[in-house]
């Protein structure tokens, strides 16, 4: 049976127009800020053994920025929910390979996504523990839940209070990493920061493996700077203000990475923390870089504030995300039943309870384990995905409406396209075997729905267009 048309009256419920510059920039800054920066520091340093680490979050932002201009150009020309799930739809066709690009990227979404917001959860329960001495696991994980919980309760609402919510959450964030910064600058010791170990330039394999893993770490931490694409439908004048928004967060986060970065190794030798697996403290170390500098007292409302930037970024990460999953079911893309608006208060209440259970359940997992899963899982459908999409509509629509056009068409473009492949490549086999099991359950999937509705491939009659 070929796709059968939206049965809804003609008064269907509407998103609203409500994030403008501020907003959507406040949005980003905060799924990017976050937690990342105050948890990932011990991986970072352990992932290359030294502050030579460092190198993997300079290939990571030379990464997002062109990714980011990606992202721009297409979410300008192409604003709605979802994002990727439009972009991938329409540059590769929507009636045919298009339909299984947009299905497989909401299918791998339905993990990657909730893997990046549980990372959120399992930072704010790893910095309770500097509040919270002797939580056990099990207490950790019913912490999980209960954030989790009020992350669903505070988002089941409108979009115009959620708005001012996200800018409420985005100075708090901004509060706890200049403080950090500040507290950094004023203590900064060199040669404690620069106390490279023997042999830490030596560029042999694995030296090129260990820039891979500090590479996801730094990528993982810039997750975020295309958040406002996913609700694309919510935002005033999106031709302009996606761009900007993904320009001005993507360039005061990297300036606030650097400085957090810095602070924290100037002051805390890398030896008491790494490996990060031998170091408990690690968890927290934030909290330690200002226990030492300032006192228990002062570092106890300095973790309470992670505790908030923490929270504002997986507040700011599943708004977003909910937004996927319904676009792609309104468009009969996706299952159906994901494409449901609330009836009074116009928000996709399916997609977001779904989503918000589904990362409750991922927080159960290590922070590592969840990092490189929802990366890998990622590149090849959303992120490499992208890159040729933007190329082939380049191609096949040389007229569309391009608010913001690629700088240097298209080295930017070829450059994330690279720097995608030697993220990928540089990743256990493990986690790359998990990544393309996950894409290859969902090409099933997606032939048996198809098959059952008669869509393509299995029939062009009626196939969405």
């Amino acid at each position: 049976m070929a796709t059968e048309p939206t049965k809804t009256p003609v008064e269907q419920p509407q998103l609203h127009r409500r994030f403008g510059l501020l907003p959507a920039t406040a949005l980003n800054m905060t799924n990017m800020l976050g937690a990342g920066p105050f948890i990932t520091i011990p991986l970072l340093m352990s992932a290359l053994g030294g502050p030579q680490a460092l190198l993997g979050w300079v290939v990571a932002l030379v990464i997002v920025i062109c990714d980011g201009m990606v992202w721009s150009e297409l979410g300008a020309a192409m604003p709605g929910s979802g994002g990727s799930f439009h972009y991938l739809r329409e540059a590769f066709g929507p009636a045919r390979f298009g339909r299984l690009m947009a299905f497989l990227f909401v299918w791998q979404f339905l993990l990657s996504g909730p893997l990046e917001i549980a990372s959120g959860y399992i930072g704010f329960a790893s910095y309770a523990k500097y509040l919270w001495k002797g939580l056990t696991n099990t207490e950790g994980i019913a912490l999980i839940v209960g954030v989790g919980v009020v992350n669903v309760a505070l988002l089941y609402r409108r979009i115009h209070s959620i708005a001012k919510i996200t800018v409420s959450l985005w100075i708090g964030t901004l509060i706890t990493v200049l403080a950090v910064i500040v507290t950094g600058a004023v203590s900064f010791d060199p040669q404690v920061a620069f106390d490279f170990p023997p042999g830490a330039f030596n560029f042999s394999l694995g030296f090129f493996l260990g820039l891979g893993a500090a590479a996801r770490v730094g990528i993982y931490d810039y997750l975020g700077y295309y958040d406002v694409c996913y609700i694309g439908d919510e935002v005033r004048d999106p031709g302009r203000v996606i761009p900007r928004s993904i320009l001005i967060s993507t360039a005061a986060v990297a300036a606030i990475y650097i400085g957090i970065n810095l602070s924290i190794i100037g002051v805390i030798p890398w030896r008491e923390f790494v490996p990060a697996s031998e170091h408990p403290e690690s968890n927290f170390i934030v909290s330690v870089f200002m226990e030492r500098i300032y006192g228990n007292s002062v570092a106890t409302i300095f973790t309470l504030l992670i505790l908030w930037t923490a929270f504002g970024s997986v507040f700011a990460l599943l708004l977003g995300y909910s937004r996927i999953p319904f676009a792609a079911a309104r468009s009969g893309y996706f299952f159906r039943p994901f494409g449901r608006l609330h009836p009074t208060k116009d928000f996709p209440y399916v997609s977001l309870l779904v989503l918000g259970a589904l990362s409750i359940a991922a927080g159960f997992f290590s922070l590592g384990t969840v990092i490189d899963a929802l990366i890998v899982t990622r590149i090849l459908v959303q992120f490499m995905g992208q890159v040729f999409g933007l190329i082939l509509l380049r191609r096949r629509a040389p007229d569309l409406h391009r608010p913001y056009r690629m700088w240097l068409y298209p080295l930017p473009a070829l450059v994330a396209l690279l720097g995608w492949l030697f993220v990928f490549a540089t990743t256990q086999l493990r986690v790359i075997l998990f990544g393309v099991g996950v894409l290859g359950l969902g090409c099933v999937v997606f032939l048996i729905w198809s098959w059952k509705s008669q869509r393509w491939p299995f029939a062009l009659e009626g196939a969405t267009s």
